[in-house]
């Protein structure tokens, strides 16, 4: 049995009452019919795409209570897993307008969109952000800007946190798989390995052909 509290957490009566006129109720209304399970576990699926995301989409809550999303990008991996259902991401620093901040310090309440648009393949997340001043924790900022043995240049500022309370796997029917440099070099490199193997399979065949013709 899957993990209900997505459900509990985004779904409402007017959805409910949409489900039941279109017929999805039995997939996803019925999850509301036993109490809230609790926090989902990240399993090892979530933590390797998280891994590989270079971006991602930020939703908070601002104080007048309007939904307010922002973009944020950083070198594969700088989104962290930092144990259980905590990951995090260094801070960089931007134009000041610190609206995203302001509204994780006034709502800690955020969301996060995922995708991998070559994979065609997209995750939904929603948990408690806290924002952590360089000077409160140095060490966790420092192990964010870190990503393996290579250092972030970017000049970081503070670190985010997120203890993930739910989250969803979206269908791949509406994502346009659009190709960055990393995957076709990817990709061309299987091709190229394969090339190589072939052309030392001619000269192979030539240098036999050769010395059956000379024989």
């Amino acid at each position: 049995m899957i993990n209900n509290r997505y459900h509990h957490l985004v779904l409402g009566e007017h959805a409910l009452e949409h489900q039941h006129r279109n017929g999805s109720y039995v997939a996803y209304g019925t999850h509301l019919e036993r109490p809230d399970d609790g926090p989902q576990e990240l399993s090892d699926r979530e933590l390797v795409f998280l891994a590989r995301a270079f971006q991602f989409h930020l939703a908070t809550i601002t104080p007048a209570g309007w939904p307010y999303i922002q973009y944020r990008s950083g070198p594969r991996g700088f989104l962290q897993h930092l144990g259980g259902n905590r990951i995090g991401f260094a801070d960089l620093r931007g134009n000041a307008q610190f609206a995203s901040v302001g509204n994780i310090e006034h709502n800690g309440r955020a969301a996060l969109i995922l995708i991998d648009h070559p994979r065609r393949q997209r995750l939904k997340l929603l948990g408690t952000a806290t924002v952590i001043d360089r000077a409160t924790d140095p060490g966790l900022l420092e192990r964010l800007v870190t990503i393996g043995t290579t250092r972030m240049t970017a000049q970081a500022e503070r670190s985010i946190i997120l203890d993930i309370e739910a989250f969803d796997w979206n269908c791949a029917r509406s994502i346009v798989p659009l190709y960055d440099r990393d995957y076709i070099a990817e990709l061309s490199g299987l091709y190229h390995a394969e090339i190589v193997e072939l052309r030392s399979e001619v000269e192979q065949l030539r240098a036999e052909v050769d010395r059956l013709r000379a024989g």
